[in-house]
């Protein structure tokens, strides 16, 4: 029996294809575009709060196949490939396709929600002109490789203006869909020498983020988008179990 990569793609649902194909060539496009163009695409098609100057609502979807480099989309498409074919497979290429972006909408969703919160709170602590200076000059100052002394104005110009890309939280929402169709899998884990089950697997990383979520640890992570992947695919498989549609 001959066996290969290519026999592998090959064989790979057209959903779960199709999307790694689609976030392999975007990085390459980032990678192509800054290095010739000096264009960064991760400033056009990422996430940026709502309230940014730079905040377009096609960013809702594009940011979902936009990376921050090589680790972050080798993961991301490591476990699309290892979960999502098997769902795909599962319930058909139509209701993955909803499922996926569904729960990559939700994952925005929150990660905005929180957002808000939390840019209101630095707000509040910041004068009116320093408000209007972060707003009206803070790209500008990241564009020089620089941010302001004072922290406030720093943490809210981070907030305003660095975008959000990924396809983290939905595929946080397909880790939660395996784990509750496929609770008892016994899943190898890196760096840990015995299996764990997929339901203790997803419970653990969702009280793992949600604690880093909450103690600003690894502040550069969205934690509250993987969460919202999560939440929303919950939400979803639930809906769906309700209408008793033909669901596996």
């Amino acid at each position: 029996m001959s066996y290969s990569g290519r026999s592998v793609f090959q064989n790979m649902p057209p959903v779960v294809k199709n999307l790694i194909i689609i976030n392999v060539i975007m990085l390459l496009a980032t990678f192509v575009f800054k290095g010739a163009m000096h264009v960064d695409l991760t400033r056009k098609l990422g996430l940026f709060y709502f309230e940014s100057s730079n905040f377009r609502p096609y960013q809702l979807i594009s940011h979902i196949f936009m990376h921050g480099g090589l680790t972050h989309l080798f993961f991301n498409m490591f476990a699309l490939f290892i979960f999502g074919r098997v769902l795909e497979q599962v319930w058909g290429s139509k209701r993955f396709f909803i499922y996926y972006f569904f729960t990559g909408l939700g994952a925005a969703a929150l990660h905005s929600f929180v957002n808000f919160i939390e840019i209101k709170a630095a707000m509040s602590n910041l004068t009116p002109e320093q408000i209007a200076l972060v707003k009206s000059e803070g790209v500008a100052v990241f564009e020089m490789g620089k941010n302001y002394a004072d922290q406030g104005m720093a943490a809210l110009n981070i907030m305003l203006n660095i975008p959000t890309v990924g396809a983290s939280g939905a595929v946080f929402g397909l880790l939660l869909a395996f784990g509750m169709y496929f609770p008892n899998t016994e899943l190898m884990i890196m760096f840990i020498p015995y299996p764990i089950k997929a339901k203790y697997f997803v419970i653990g990383y969702g009280v793992i983020e949600l604690f880093l979520g909450f103690s600003k640890l690894n502040s550069g992570v969205a934690h509250f988008a993987h969460l919202g992947g999560m939440l929303f695919g919950f939400i979803l498989i639930k809906i769906w179990k309700k209408q008793r549609t033909n669901f596996y």
